[in-house]
């Protein structure tokens, strides 16, 4: 054994080369170097062994920088060591299809490419994001959609929760890069590949709309070419967002394949299943949101622990606390009527034409102005919630670690092991300097083929939180759509830490929200004069 604290791969080992389908060239991976701190890999805890820091260097770094690892992209023996016998047999077996789908996809691009469809594709992508589900969703309780709010927020939440579960059980990666370029703007490129959350989110909410285009056409309150038109823009939207997923090189077709279905599934279970679990809701006493709400803190206890520090679980404690907060809302409006906003008497505009310049400027102003007006007071409530829990929640979870046995997920510190919150820098709101409007061409040496098998890629994509920008002020710094750590490991390790009090807190923001957008603002809107539906005399 080398004192070296450093172990690295057997120079004997001949170096893997792969030879792609469709005529792709031959990678030669023998210009790839994988150092493992193997003093560091693993920690024992009484639970077992647990990865806790992994890096790798790669001798090309050029432009990318030197990197973390891409998410599923971990040496084969990291998965097989901490991965039930189950999983890394789910995990091997969508590998295999990840390697086979790289080469027709890569074939597929090379035909296909445009700057234009690069552009179209890449921006629809942002259709089935967080922040336009920010926005888009808020405002159809500013509006008085209440139903149709409250339906998608199921329908995405269940498919969002599900997808994001899918993906930390299987650690599955994303089409290799090389020879696939992965072309995005957002920070999707982080997370694990199967399935396709973009697919599910964007198959549930078009047969949402589906639905309710039907329900119109047979209330006779829209023509048949009404629905035709809709149905034609809604398979069109569905392609855009399915296609896009793999014309970009983010998906296979099996993650595109399995996140069609789960989106499918969860809109039938939203449609099925739901609105009697609203009725037992709104009439079942103090039971029910307490019963909502441990089920709610149980299935993100329950969310399987993955190997890579991946944001997939983020996203699903985001997902889920969302549909907490709509049943909590849809609990209080029903328990104190005057603040449910289904009641609200509509409000009047001037006795003009809709066809009229002045009705139009006026319900425009004012729509922008109750728009704006609810995001901002959004954004005010994340700014004061995240701080006051910060500062709460830790010392509350020492002082129940003295009694109780609290449960610790993997990558995130306990409370127990750190003597300040979770420092100022996990901002509260995300700043609109990180939503770039760039595209950027993802992957680089070391996260392509060649390293598929046996070090799965060190070297490109870096796992890493999402909202960079006050990282940069720290030494932090964006090269090619790539972050690129100037300091180090030691930088690369702080950059990912977590803590446990981000898990409670993102819970009670994320429910906060839903509340405030579907409870607060429009009783506020109705209360000022503002109205929530308008109608037109």
């Amino acid at each position: 054994m080398s004192d070296d604290p450093r172990a690295t791969y057997p120079a004997s080992l001949p170096p893997p080369s792969y030879t792609l389908k469709n005529g792709l060239a031959q990678l030669d991976v023998s210009k790839f170097n994988f150092d493992v701190d193997s003093d560091s890999l693993y920690s024992p805890s009484e639970n077992g062994t647990f990865l806790e820091e992994l890096e790798g260097t790669s001798e090309g770094e050029g432009e990318h920088g030197r990197g973390g690892i891409a998410a599923g992209r971990l040496p084969e023996e990291v998965y097989v060591s901490t991965l039930p016998l189950w999983r890394n047999a789910l995990r091997r077996r969508l590998v295999s299809c990840v390697e086979w789908e790289t080469g027709v996809l890569a074939s597929m691009q090379d035909r296909v490419r445009t700057p234009w469809l690069d552009m179209y594709f890449v921006y629809t992508s942002t259709l089935g994001t967080h922040t336009f589900f920010m926005f888009f969703l808020p405002a159809l309780f500013f509006f008085g959609y209440e139903d149709l709010g409250r339906g998608l927020v199921y329908a995405l939440a269940l498919g969002g929760y599900s997808s994001s579960f899918l993906k930390d059980l299987a650690c599955s990666p994303r089409p290799f890069s090389p020879p696939v370029s992965r072309l995005t703007i957002g920070s999707h490129h982080l997370e694990y590949g199967f399935p396709s959350t973009h697919s599910t989110n964007g198959t549930s909410m078009a047969l949402f709309f589906l639905a309710h285009a039907h329900t119109l056409l047979v209330s006779d309150l829209i023509s048949l070419r009404a629905f035709v038109t809709c149905v034609v823009f809604l398979v069109f939207y569905v392609f855009s967002i399915v296609g896009g997923r793999l014309y970009t090189g983010m998906h296979g077709f099996i993650d595109c394949t399995v996140g069609v279905t789960l989106g499918a599934s969860t809109w039938a279970l939203q449609w099925a299943v739901m609105p009697v679990v609203e009725r037992w809701v709104a009439g079942s006493g103090w039971s029910g949101p307490l019963l909502v709400t441990a089920l709610c803190l149980l299935l993100v206890n329950q969310h399987p622990q993955p190997v890579d520090d991946c944001p997939c679980f983020e996203d699903a404690i985001a997902f889920i606390s969302v549909m907490l907060g709509i049943l909590l809302g849809k609990w209080f409006s029903a328990q104190y009527p005057a603040f449910d906003p289904s009641t609200f008497p509509p409000s009047s505009y001037p006795a003009l034409s809709f066809a009229h310049p002045n009705t139009i400027i006026v319900f425009a102003s004012m729509s922008l102005l109750k728009l704006a007006t609810g995001i901002l007071a959004i954004f005010a409530f994340r700014l004061l919630a995240k701080p006051a829990l910060h500062a709460a929640l830790p010392p509350l979870f020492r002082w129940l670690a003295k009694t109780v046995r609290l449960p610790n997920r993997r990558h995130y510190t306990p409370a127990t092991e750190y003597a300040r919150g979770p420092p100022a820098d996990l901002r509260p709101i995300p700043s609109v300097m990180d939503l770039t409007l760039e595209i950027r061409e993802v992957g680089g040496e070391g996260e392509g083929m060649a390293s598929a098998r046996r070090a799965a890629g060190s070297g490109g994509v870096a796992v890493q939180r999402r909202g960079m920008a006050g990282r940069r002020a720290a030494g932090w710094e964006e090269k090619g759509g790539i972050e690129a750590d100037e300091g180090g490991a030691e930088g690369l390790d702080d950059f990912v830490k977590h803590y446990d009090a981000d898990v409670l807190t993102k819970v009670f923001v994320y429910a906060g929200i839903a509340i405030i957008s579907m409870i607060c603002m429009p009783t506020f809107f109705q209360t000022i004069g503002w109205g929530v539906r308008p109608v037109f005399e």
